[in-house]
């Protein structure tokens, strides 16, 4: 579980009335536009690319002054992220949302300078290597979403950037750059 004490958190989390779901509209919508922007701040802060509505998750409670998120306002908050397409909801019952601190286009973007300041535009890795690998060590790809890394690979690959061939096994997946 993630922890809250390396991160700032802004002076709203610790005013009892953002923990509520506002009833006036404008009220509502500054609030939820916070919200918005601490979830996305946190979570890349933290390389979080999946939040459980229903689970624990340090943002959604502050024990300090003693307020929790409903349901309904979690649901509220990552739905706004979805609406701006920053996040995707991983099943029909609002249960599980993937965080996209980064759109998958600028995940490519992310991909191909990684590529090039590396020396690697005409070289082989496996998927596991770019997430993982010596390379990535200390960059933004280092343990990426592996459902985040593969639509990014797509997307390069459908723009004739690189191609992708199946091993064995989802740890032998690769890559072959062109850039």
């Amino acid at each position: 579980m993630q922890k809250l004490a390396d991160f700032k958190l802004p002076q709203f989390f610790n005013y009892p009335p953002y923990f509520t779901l506002q009833p006036v509209r404008d009220t509502r919508e500054k609030q939820i536009q916070l919200w918005k922007e601490l979830i996305l701040d946190y979570c890349k802060s933290q390389k979080i690319f999946l939040i459980g509505v229903e689970e624990d998750f340090p943002l959604f409670s502050n024990s300090a002054i003693d307020r929790s998120l409903s349901h309904e306002a979690r649901e509220t908050f990552l739905s706004a992220i979805v609406g701006e397409g920053r996040a995707e909801w991983l099943d029909k019952g609002h249960r599980k949302c993937l965080i996209l601190w980064h759109r998958i286009q600028d995940w490519a973007d992310i991909i191909l300078q990684f590529v090039r300041d590396n020396g690697l535009e005409d070289s082989v890795m496996t998927v596991e290597e770019i997430r993982s690998g010596t390379e990535s060590l200390g960059t933004e790809l280092q343990g990426i979403d592996r459902t985040i890394l593969m639509r990014a690979l797509k997307l390069l690959e459908n723009k004739g950037k690189l191609a992708l061939f199946k091993g064995t096994s989802a740890d032998d997946e690769g890559v072959k750059f062109s850039v």
